[in-house]
């Protein structure tokens, strides 16, 4: 329904922040790496999701389309509900979840509040399960456009999960020596290249 807000902060609270558009002010739940790129008064964009219950309609703002995506793979999981999600996001970063995702670093996601192992057990096996599913069989890496290996599927898993399309990934990837450096090295390197 609403795919991002364009306006000034009014508000901000732990875990909420206030966007003005046009007088109208919409109370966004939102995680503390979003609340650091705020200041009140200030103009800001935040993309939403809308969680529609029997009971209550409750938008989430996040300061990135990435942060977008790692929330709504995180509510995906059976169990884990927006709480839970903002409480990981709040805690971590989105590249640091999904590369605890590749790599099964559970104590990442215990780091949460509120997250206990089952669950941060539970987030692992299902999203590995669903980049894995994934189709990455038409990504090249590197110039020779040789079928990926393991790890190379692993990381541009751990990319598509940050919302990167497979053309930023491919590029990303090409002059990264996937083979010789370990996962997380390969991941950083390409999200490195995409930033800039």
């Amino acid at each position: 329904m609403f795919y991002y807000l364009n306006g000034t902060v009014a508000y901000i609270d732990a875990n909420l922040a206030v966007i003005d558009c046009a007088g109208v002010g919409y109370a966004c739940a939102t995680t503390n790496h979003t609340l650091s790129h705020l200041a009140l008064g200030k103009q800001a964009k935040l993309y939403t999701y809308l969680n529609v219950k029997e009971d209550a309609m409750d938008l989430y703002g996040f300061y990135s389309q990435n942060e977008l995506n790692s929330f709504k793979m995180l509510i995906s999981v059976s169990g884990v509900g927006p709480k839970a999600a903002l409480a990981i996001l709040s805690s971590s970063t989105p590249d640091q979840v999904a590369m605890a995702i590749v790599t099964g670093d559970e104590k990442v996601l215990t780091a949460a509040p509120g997250i206990g192992k089952k669950i941060a057990q539970r987030v692992i096996l299902e999203l590995k399960d669903k980049m894995s599913k994934e189709d990455l069989s038409g990504i090249k890496v590197g110039g020779s456009g040789v079928r990926s290996s393991q790890k190379a599927s692993e990381a541009l898993s751990a990319l598509m999960v940050l919302g990167y399309s497979q053309q930023e990934i491919g590029a990303a990837l090409k002059d990264v020596d996937v083979e010789s450096l370990a996962l997380e090295d390969v991941i950083r390197q390409a999200l490195r290249k995409m930033v800039k």
